[in-house]
């Protein structure tokens, strides 16, 4: 098994701020931790601890700089600055399931912004033209609503590129939902040399074996939902 760097363990990248870091940690431990794990039937004590010390470590400037000195080389983060691929005869670095898992929560989070701000647009379109002309429309309630309109399509941009990333990384829309990407997850942090591919599969065989039809009912209405959600703000930035 190859060894995994602390920056894989948390799924971010080797730029990523103490912010993005925090996040990342924060995230992976509500569905890690012990007390919190709502599969009973694994223990995920190990890899939460692992996701600790990556933490402690990269959280601390000085303790982040001596492990990217010892791991990758003291020029490391100049030249990779540069590189865009892997050379002739050089095999790419796989990327740990972590970093789509963080992508496909980002993904969810534009959606929830995304859709608030929508529901505002939609409910402005609604009211009447008279009575915008009643109550009066001022000057800085217009570029409230110009920057809405800004805000809503920077959403989508970035929708887009983790769109792109989870496509590429070949993961079907389906599984782009929490309860998906959660459970693979978990079962991922068991063995991961597994390919996370075959696990959406036995995701399926799951679903399909242990929820009852009231269940399967409400996760099929989700996925549907998601994927409704996701044209919406996506032909939202077409119209824009």
């Amino acid at each position: 098994m190859e060894s995994r760097t602390y920056y894989d363990i948390l799924g971010v990248s080797r730029d990523a701020s103490l912010e993005e870091i925090t996040a990342a940690k924060n995230a992976l431990a509500k569905v890690y931790h012990p007390d919190a794990n709502i599969h009973k039937d694994i223990d995920t004590t190990a890899f939460m601890q692992e996701i600790l010390e990556a933490y402690r470590t990269l959280s601390d400037p000085q303790k982040r700089k001596e492990y990217n000195r010892d791991t990758f080389g003291e020029t490391m983060r100049v030249f990779r600055t540069f590189k865009v691929g892997p050379e002739d005869g050089e095999k790419e670095d796989p990327v740990s399931f972590v970093t789509y898992w963080n992508t496909a929560n980002r993904l969810n989070d534009i959606l929830k912004q995304s859709l608030r701000l929508m529901e505002r647009e939609a409910h402005k379109k609604k009211l009447p033209h008279r009575i915008f002309k009643k109550i009066g429309i001022n000057k800085k309630q217009e570029e409230s609503e110009t920057f809405r309109s800004k805000q809503i399509a920077q959403l989508s941009a970035q929708a887009v590129q983790y769109i792109t990333a989870l496509k590429m990384a070949g993961i079907p829309m389906e599984y782009w939902t929490p309860d998906a990407m959660n459970w693979v997850l978990i079962r991922w942090g068991q063995k991961q040399t597994t390919d996370y591919r075959i696990l959406f599969s036995r995701y399926d065989t799951f679903i399909e074996e242990t929820k009852s039809g009231t269940e399967k009912l409400r996760i099929k209405n989700q996925n549907r939902q998601f994927h409704h959600n996701l044209k919406k703000l996506l032909s939202y930035a077409l119209e824009a």
